[in-house]
């Protein structure tokens, strides 16, 4: 018999893939509007870009005094497409959480949501062309770093017109470039938000997305990164893709929302080794929509960049690269992370108390791992709201 299912988590989990869903049709949409960065825009780890640009979507206005703005940086795979736009009406990937009256209150703050460095969504990545070439950069592109994402969002936040922001919130990546962005511009925010990131890679971390990019790079579809806007390296990407949204949930919330469902008919009359039970379907779904909107080099680019961010870097020790921070912090964790464990989260939390910060450290009891940020909107909005009142 199969195990019942949890209907409350049935439920946000389908709302999450509902919105996931609408940003896997964003291509489709009118490009976002971009900025400029400064030209030449030095990298963090030696190289630079030439007209290099971001790409961004906002919602809000921004006030006379120009303090009410907050820049949001997103996890690896997102756009700037959070929340729905009259450009695009389509659900965002944090749909519940911005917009008028919610924790992130358009009728209060101006909000902007920029698109990595290094991505494929309309900032300048792999998958750009290189003005020195008019060609596709693909391997030409210099190494990327969390450092240059989150200084890339603080040059696109100039270029609106914004000096000194009211809060910078991040998630996953995205949580990793808040506290980037704190090192290098520790007085340019009010306030901080890091949810579900980690101030350095764990082993399990660093050797779950070094398969992924194995299975990228044995494609024999990717051609030394060479590969045709139209034939990429599809076989690899799904994998990559397979394996990451193991991790983004916990072992729990599998049992809860799939159980041992299988598929409905019988699938063996297809072959033997078929997918039988409904989560490989999902897995299977998850990476189909993945390599319709992904790029495998952009891919390869951001997933090596989080490997290799450690805060330690600047100043030899977590506490010491934040010292200057004039910020007050919120933290968030989940429990039942596997990819970015809770005692990372508590590092980040504690390397700011060490320097006297004002800082809450928020340990959430979500079953949603990772991905809990996406799916479990109360607790994430009832944590972010309170701190932002």
């Amino acid at each position: 018999m199969a195990q019942m299912r949890n209907p409350d988590v049935v439920d946000r989990n389908a709302r999450a893939d509902a919105a996931s869903r609408g940003r896997a049709d964003l291509r489709t949409m009118s490009e976002p509007p971009t900025v400029a960065l400064p030209d030449p825009f030095a990298l963090y780890r030696g190289g630079v870009l030439h007209q290099a640009r971001v790409a961004y979507e906002s919602w809000g206005a921004l006030n006379a005094a120009r303090d009410n703005a907050v820049l949001l940086f997103t996890g690896l795979s997102p756009s700037a497409h959070a929340a729905a736009t009259e450009r695009d009406p389509t659900p965002g990937w944090w749909q519940r959480i911005i917009g008028p009256g919610l924790a992130l209150d358009s009728n209060r703050f101006f909000i902007v949501c920029v698109n990595s460095l290094g991505s494929c969504f309309g900032s300048t990545g792999a998958a750009s062309i290189n003005p020195a070439t008019g060609e596709r950069y693909r391997l030409d592109f210099p190494q990327i770093a969390v450092e240059d994402i989150a200084r890339a969002g603080y040059e696109a936040m100039r270029a609106l017109g914004v000096e000194r922001l009211d809060t910078v919130v991040g998630a996953s990546l995205g949580g990793m470039s808040v506290i980037a962005f704190a090192t290098q511009f520790p007085r340019a925010a009010r306030r901080l938000v890091s949810i579900s990131g980690s101030p350095a890679a764990s082993p399990f971390a660093i050797a779950l997305r070094s398969v992924q990019r194995e299975a990228i790079l044995r494609d024999p579809d990717w051609q030394g990164g060479q590969y045709a806007p139209d034939k990429p390296p599809r076989s690899g990407l799904r994998i990559a893709r397979k394996l990451g949204t193991i991790t983004y949930r916990s072992a729990a919330e599998w049992r809860v929302r799939f159980g041992r469902e299988p598929i409905a008919g019988n699938t063996h009359t297809v072959s033997p080794f078929a997918p039988h039970f409904a989560v490989e379907s999902y897995l299977e779904a998850q990476a189909e929509r993945f390599t319709r909107i992904f790029d495998a080099n952009c891919y390869l680019y951001l997933s090596s960049a989080m490997d290799r961010f450690d805060l330690a870097e600047h100043g030899g020790s977590y506490a010491a690269a934040l010292r200057d921070v004039s910020a007050s912090v919120l933290v968030i964790g989940v429990d039942s992370d596997m990819l970015f464990a809770i005692q990372e989260q508590a590092a980040i939390a504690e390397a700011f108390r060490q320097n006297g910060t004002a800082t809450r450290f928020a340990r959430l009891p979500s079953l949603e791992g990772h991905d809990a940020f996406l799916v479990d909107i109360p607790r994430f909005e009832a944590e972010i709201r309170s701190f932002l009142a």
